[in-house]
């Protein structure tokens, strides 16, 4: 008896040490919450965490990250995305749940709900093509995301039948639905790589498709448009003396940057030690100090050109330059399937889109280009924006060359102009996004109209 309440005790020992130990504290720092993990090390455990806080749209500012033997702890400074500390007791509460869970339940599952996965060569039209085809099977999308890079493409998405709004399960429809898919995919110039299968998504949706594009090999491909700004910088070396490799990224800050960074080194099988993730203004830095999982630095310059490949590609594969669309409207038979028809036919370019239904609602976010990868004419999509609904179409987010060239106008005309330019421009962007503002094309009109008053208070 004595002997098997001594084991008792002994397996209560393991679970408390293996078991994370989170503290949440916003009382340290002024300007963000600090969350903190110290739990026992194993592979993947840092990816756990960042999964939670980025899932909840959390954006990390700081990040110290540091193991001991078989020890690890992890703080995070994090805040909202209006930039404020975290007060919300059941955020709070729901944070420290799923980090003390040794195996956070991250997979994003929908009750059963098939995913169909996709990759090939991006085209334009080519997201049109695939949701005709489903709404021709019966199939309603229930979430889906797709992401485009060096001009292919990889998609995750979730379907069940219109008729009975149950999961997919008779095997020949789905071996349907996966033929002409195919064949959607392949086109006339992607007869070996174009690539569609049927999961049950037991995988983080995002992480999904990070694996999918290093499959396919996206990171090797030349890119497509060469006249991106702020590309990622990513420098790999060797500290010798402590048989670490040092990883260092440098980029443009935005919403789940460290996610798809640690995502990308924990499925190339390294292992963080140790790092410091700072940002400042709208960049990042981060430095990594890993090791394989069998605990050597990497070894040659290949597999350190590789890696940097595989690192700026994971940085990039979600920094859509395009405009942001945000489409919100009672959810229908062919809906997707008449939005992106209306898109490709006014010849727009997908090169990132996010699809969610709630309570028969659709919520969908588009990226939006040119034919050419280019930004877009404001009257080519206030022309879409009219044919699908102004009050249901709504223009969300800019380029940041829009910005830009604000700014390159207003310092043309002068100190004093240049306030008034750059305020009224920040104030109709704004009440534009709210919806108070009738159109994109009076803003821009409004804009130019700003600027001759600009010049005007000048002279």
């Amino acid at each position: 008896m004595e002997w098997h309440a001594c084991l008792d005790e002994y397996e209560k020992l393991v679970v408390r040490m293996s078991t994370p130990r989170v503290v949440i504290d916003n009382a340290v720092c002024p300007t963000a919450t600090l969350v903190k993990v110290d739990s026992a090390r194993r592979h993947g455990i840092l990816l756990d965490a960042v999964q939670v806080l980025t899932d909840l749209n959390l954006s990390i500012k700081k990040a110290y990250i540091s193991s001991d033997g078989q020890w690890f702890m992890d703080v995070f400074h994090v805040t909202d995305l209006n930039g404020n500390k975290l007060t919300d007791e059941s955020v709070i509460s729901y944070i420290e749940q799923s980090l003390e869970n040794t195996h956070p339940d991250t997979s994003h599952g929908f009750n059963g709900l098939k995913a169909l996965e996709l990759t090939g060569t991006d085209r334009i039209g080519l997201l049109s093509e695939v949701f005709a085809v489903l709404a021709d099977l019966q199939c309603a999308v229930v979430d889906a995301k797709v992401w485009t890079h060096n001009g292919r493409i990889a998609s995750l998405i979730f379907v069940k039948d219109c008729n009975s709004g149950s999961p997919i399960e008779d095997s020949q429809q789905i071996d349907k639905i996966e033929a002409r898919l195919r064949n959607v995919l392949k086109g006339n110039n992607d007869i070996r790589s174009a690539r569609t299968s049927i999961s049950m998504a037991v995988t983080h949706t995002e992480r999904r498709l990070h694996q999918m594009m290093f499959d396919d090999r996206d990171y090797e491909r030349k890119p497509i448009l060469q006249h991106k700004s702020d590309l990622p910088v990513v420098t790999v070396q060797n500290w010798v003396e402590r048989a670490y490799s040092v990883v260092n990224v440098q980029c443009k800050d935005r919403t789940k940057l460290l996610f798809d960074v640690v995502c990308t080194l924990t499925d190339m099988q390294y292992v963080v030690f140790h790092a410091t993730i700072k940002t400042s203004g709208d960049k990042a830095y981060m430095e990594f100090y890993v090791r394989h999982i069998d605990g050597t630095p990497i070894s040659s310059e290949p597999e350190r050109h590789r890696l940097i490949q595989c690192l700026q590609a994971a940085v990039e594969r979600r920094a859509s330059e395009g405009v942001r669309l945000e489409l919100h409207t009672s959810d229908k038979q062919g809906l997707l399937a008449d939005v992106t028809r209306t898109f490709r036919e006014n010849g727009l370019n997908l090169t990132r889109a996010e699809i969610s239904t709630t309570s028969d609602m659709a919520l969908n976010v588009f990226y939006v280009t040119d034919a050419a990868g280019n930004i877009a004419d404001p009257k080519i999509i206030e022309s879409v924006r009219k044919k699908i609904g102004l009050a249901n179409l709504k223009v969300k987010e800019l380029p940041l060359i829009y910005y830009e060239k604000a700014e390159s106008e207003a310092q043309a005309v002068g100190v004093g102009g240049a306030v008034l330019l750059s305020l009224g421009s920040l104030v109709r962007r704004n009440l534009y996004n709210l919806g108070l503002i009738k159109s994109y094309l009076e803003w821009k009109l409004q804009e130019r109209f700003d600027s001759l008053v600009g010049k005007w208070h000048v002279l």
